[in-house]
């Protein structure tokens, strides 16, 4: 019987145009979830604690789907059989030889914050059942997964981001770059809290009506419908939807040319829930409308 891989991936003859893969891995506590959670977000085909030896056969059975997605993340980590991981480079090996845009993230943090986030959440370390106590575990499971940390395309050390900074820097790094396309990521903010340091335009929504003078809409946030029709109907927010869309048409092109993957357009106002999310929504549907595969938006104040 033929154990190749690459003759498991071959065999059914397929011709349809090969996703993107991203395998999600690294250790228990440190943001593995929230990173499939955030691709999820984005729009990715996202499976979790996928066997490994399964990789080859379930990215087959996607294209031979006539919906093929284009974009999918696999959760790879210690729950596999321990003795499966390392042979993870021969599976990766074999995505390629089909031309598979692939990547391995792996997500890493220090041994004293593993131990404060599983203390947080009173959560049991997958290695548990094995007698280990805590701090036996992580210790293992490094070992374990010493053989994914040496195939990474990227590393990711999580031990002093929270939950909203790393999904940030998914969503603005790595969630859905492909090849030299230039990915958008339109983000809101409040002043209050300062201006994002990595934003490469900002634009300043302080001088609109702001919904939360109005008592009706205060509780709601600029994705929500009764504040975006308000915002909408408002002749002065329209102006600016048309001024920033035309700047921005004239200019975000000129970006392919650059040595850069992604874009950051960022829109501030005072309390960054009303004025500023409405405009991110807003120019970020813009973006799409006008041929910009790779757009997403981030609410840094909603998150």
């Amino acid at each position: 019987m033929n154990t190749d891989p690459r003759h498991e991936l071959e065999e059914d003859g397929s011709t349809a145009s090969p996703p993107m893969v991203v395998i999600v891995s690294g250790l228990s506590g440190s943001g593995k979830s929230v990173a499939l959670k955030t691709f999820e977000d984005l729009d990715y085909y996202c499976v979790d604690n996928l066997p490994v030896e399964l990789l080859p056969s379930f990215v087959r059975s996607l294209m031979r789907d006539d919906v093929l997605p284009q974009k999918v993340a696999v959760g790879i980590d210690v729950r596999n059989r321990h003795s499966d991981l390392s042979k993870l480079a021969q599976w990766r090996s074999a995505l390629a030889q089909l031309g598979l845009d692939g990547k391995l993230i792996f997500f890493d943090a220090d041994d004293e914050v593993l131990l404060r986030r599983f203390s947080d959440t009173r959560r049991r370390h997958p290695l548990a059942h094995s007698g280990l106590q805590l701090h036996e575990s992580i210790l293992s499971e490094r070992r374990i997964t010493a053989p994914l940390l040496a195939e990474a395309d990227v590393v990711i050390d999580t031990s002093k981001l929270n939950v909203h900074q790393l999904r940030r820097r998914i969503i603005s790094e790595f969630a859905f770059q492909r090849g030299n396309v230039l990915s958008l990521l339109f983000e809101s903010f409040a002043y209050k809290r300062g201006v994002p340091g990595d934003a490469d335009f900002v634009f300043d929504a302080r001088v609109l009506p702001n919904p939360h003078w109005i008592p009706e809409l205060r509780p709601y946030s600029g994705r929500d419908g009764k504040v975006r029709d308000y915002l909408a109907s408002q002749p002065e927010v329209a102006e600016y939807v048309d001024q920033v869309t035309r700047f921005l048409d004239t200019w975000l092109p000129r970006l392919q040319g650059e040595t850069r993957s992604y874009v950051t357009i960022a829109f501030g106002c005072t309390g960054g829930k009303h004025r500023s999310v409405y405009l991110a929504e807003v120019i970020a549907g813009h973006a799409r409308q006008q041929g910009w595969d790779e757009v997403a938006t981030y609410h840094r104040e909603l998150e």
